[in-house]
């Protein structure tokens, strides 16, 4: 969060995110956040997708919103506009990657997130010479075995 903005516990967004490729606003009325363990519900938006201009029902005044100042602004994951080639957590754990098995989780990595697949614990970078393509409606991630230097049907499950 950034700085409060008149008196009725509106604020300026740092480093907002930019609207998706439908044209979704990340921050528009009615979208729920978290600030600091505090929920609430985007009243007002004004502003640039650059440099947004918010009111929470769940900050009163220009105090309440001064207090905030610094604190992480996060959108519900379910809110938040996917980009061209992002997908949810929840939507790749349980897709079937051919040969290997089942995707247990999705783990953080310094340079890209993994894929956790089969009983082995095969870990598959999401990246694009691994990965092929991800067909979230049908549950399957192909990947490119010979890249991951896994031939089809080692480590299946």
């Amino acid at each position: 969060m950034g700085r409060a903005h008149g008196l009725d516990g509106s604020f300026w967004v740092e480093d907002a995110l930019a609207a998706s490729e439908d044209g979704r606003e990340p921050l528009a009325v009615g979208t729920e956040v978290t600030i600091d363990e505090r929920r609430g519900r985007v009243e007002r938006r004004a502003g640039t997708a650059a440099r947004p201009l918010v009111r929470l029902d769940s900050v009163a005044d220009r105090d309440a919103a001064g207090t905030l100042r610094g604190e992480e602004l996060r959108v519900a994951e379910g809110d938040a506009p996917l980009a061209a080639g992002e997908w949810l957590i929840a939507d790749l754990v349980g897709a079937r990657v051919e040969g290997i098995g089942e995707v247990r989780r999705v783990l953080t990595a310094p340079s890209c997130d993994l894929l956790e697949v089969g009983d082995q614990g095969v870990l598959i970078p999401l990246v694009a010479d691994a990965i092929r393509r991800i067909d979230v409606e049908a549950g399957r991630i192909e990947v490119d075995h010979a890249f991951l230097g896994v031939g089809e049907g080692k480590g299946a499950a």
